[in-house]
């Protein structure tokens, strides 16, 4: 029944059935995330990078009434030059998209129920939502944090965004029993950078380690993902004195536009791209890389440890 609304690239299919490793990857970051045709570029560099360490790259989106889970160079190159015309995709906004064919951006969410219907274990993306500063009185909070509570998709990530309440959010976490792992640092990276002032739940050192956690916590049918957080590389970190003043400043103007919802996320992130001189973009693409090696290398570890 599922099937005639997913539609799985030939190249992914045979990996699937022959139990390779394979990264699942977002679409939203291509729409919604940098200008065309950096958007592009950054998108296949990815998906490069993923089969240059020994993975098979599946970048999804909604297209023409389907989840399409590894898209072709064209489509990529589609969702980046009609940019933010794609609806940005989480969880409630699936089945409205699919019965009307309007082509979608996924999110964390819907990435990860994506890779979940088809079989996929690890996503790499840039760093995950979670609940929004002054969450006591307007209650927003990401939709990624309840697909993590019951979507069994390990997510490698940067951290939680640093433009949102990192404390609140390590806390709804919790609650929902989802793990946060910290890939060789003990304090959650900060998206932007390393230092954050909190801890993850465990550190580990290695893919294997990662891999392993993952088999013991699906093998016992603990539901639920997990958090893979990989601090963006210092070479490529801003200051984070200097990021906190930033961050401050553009959801001061946020709340003077009455930017809320699914609109504050991107609208934060482009702010604090103008305030930075596009600092925070580059390290934001680099982060990205960054998480692409490590989920295809935990992807290859969990692939090896399944044989």
């Amino acid at each position: 029944m599922i099937s005639k609304y997913v539609e799985i690239n030939p190249i992914i299919e045979n990996g699937l059935k022959r139990q390779l490793p394979i990264v699942a990857l977002e679409s939203t970051i291509i729409s919604h995330g940098m200008p065309y045709p950096q958007n592009v570029e950054t998108a296949l560099k990815v998906e490069e990078i993923v089969r240059d360490n020994g993975a098979i790259p599946a970048t999804i989106a909604i297209i023409n009434g389907k989840f399409k889970v590894g898209l072709t160079k064209d489509e990529i190159a589609y969702l980046g030059k009609a940019g933010q015309k794609i609806v940005k995709t989480s969880r409630r906004d699936i089945p409205y998209l699919i019965s009307k064919k309007v082509d979608g951006a996924t999110t964390v969410a819907s990435t990860m129920i994506a890779a979940e219907i088809v079989g996929i274990k690890v996503f790499a993306t840039g760093g995950i939502g979670g609940v929004h500063r002054g969450a006591s009185t307007s209650f927003d909070v990401s939709a990624d944090l309840q697909e993590l509570a019951n979507t069994n998709v390990a997510v490698v990530c940067a951290g939680i965004k640093s433009i949102l309440d990192l404390g609140l959010t390590l806390e709804y976490l919790e609650t929902h029993g989802v793990p946060v792992l910290g890939y060789k640092t003990k304090e959650l990276p900060a998206f932007y950078t390393q230092k954050s002032g909190f801890e993850v739940n465990y550190r580990l050192d290695s893919a294997n380690e990662i891999a392993k956690f993952l088999q013991a916590k699906w093998d016992m049918n603990l539901k639920g993902g997990v958090v893979i957080a990989n601090p963006v590389p210092a070479a490529h970190q801003l200051d984070y004195n200097i990021i906190t003043k930033t961050i401050e400043k553009a959801i001061l103007e946020a709340e003077m536009n009455k930017i809320k919802g699914k609109e504050s996320t991107p609208f934060l992130l482009a702010k604090v791209k103008e305030l930075t001189e596009g600092k925070s973009l580059d390290a934001n693409i680099q982060l990205v890389y960054n998480n692409a090696k490590l989920a295809a290398e935990v992807a290859s570890s969990l692939s090896n440890l399944n044989c």
